[in-house]
């Protein structure tokens, strides 16, 4: 039980990574609150799992791109749990598109989510984890953050902001025992890849060392080791979980 009696906030938590992480927590002990906008059945379906591991679970539908919506959600989670210790920015959404031929729209929708949405979450999450001199903060980043990828220079350029993020947090509340990182997860099974074409998903598959894609559960078990204890003095770091693709 890593994160015994702790409790969480998990964004974009009722689907693919989100998910898996959120009933990862729950597993370990966390009452867990997820933060999503979509498919409110999914939601519900995913709050069923988490109470059904024995914790609290509530779901709070939330844009974190809105600065007073995403503030809201976390003061209703404080009253709802009493606090908050661990916070996992992994809201995100894809727009792909060549630089040619990407909109305004498409580039401003992905940094609203992806890179707003995280830094709206630390922005209130902040004087919570100050206050208390304790907080785990994990959020979501991507290879292509560290790469770049064709096609996706918005969804690269918020996953990279969101390593400046985390490492400039991590600076600001190291002595407070407030940590922050961020995992840069490769090919994941969810639904964001499985609408790729088969030719492209082998293709990707065959420039990784370990031969296989990875599961949401990858991404959750190295979540769970960040937000617990047992990686006190581990902040500012960027992890990889891609089965060797960008070593």
């Amino acid at each position: 039980m890593l994160v015994q009696g702790k409790n969480a906030i998990v964004t974009g938590g009722s689907q693919g990574i989100g998910r898996a992480i959120a009933l990862k927590l729950a597993e370990n002990g966390a009452n867990v609150a997820i933060l999503y906008v979509g498919d409110r059945q999914r939601g519900a379906e995913t709050v069923k799992e988490i109470e059904a591991l024995g914790v609290k679970a509530m779901e709070v539908y939330c844009n974190v791109a809105d600065f007073e919506e995403s503030k809201a959600a976390v003061d209703e989670v404080v009253k709802t749990l009493g606090s908050v210790d661990i916070l996992i920015n992994n809201a995100g959404i894809t727009r792909d598109n060549l630089i040619l031929k990407m909109t305004e729209a498409e580039f401003d929708s992905v940094i609203n989510v992806n890179l707003k949405g995280t830094f709206n979450m630390i922005k209130h999450t902040y004087p919570l984890f100050m206050r208390q001199r304790y907080g785990r903060v994990v959020s979501i980043s991507s290879v292509v953050g560290i790469g770049g990828n064709k096609g996706q220079a918005n969804y690269s350029a918020s996953k990279a902001g969101i390593i400046g993020m985390t490492k400039s947090a991590a600076k600001e509340l190291a002595s407070r025992g407030v940590t922050y990182n961020a995992i840069a997860p490769g090919f994941i099974e969810t639904d964001m890849t499985a609408v790729l074409p088969e030719e492209a998903k082998k293709a990707m598959c065959d420039q990784i060392p370990a031969k296989r894609t990875g599961k949401p559960e990858d991404v959750a078990n190295l979540a769970l080791f960040l937000a617990s204890d047992m990686a006190a003095y581990i902040t500012g770091e960027v992890v990889r979980c891609d089965g060797g693709m960008q070593m």
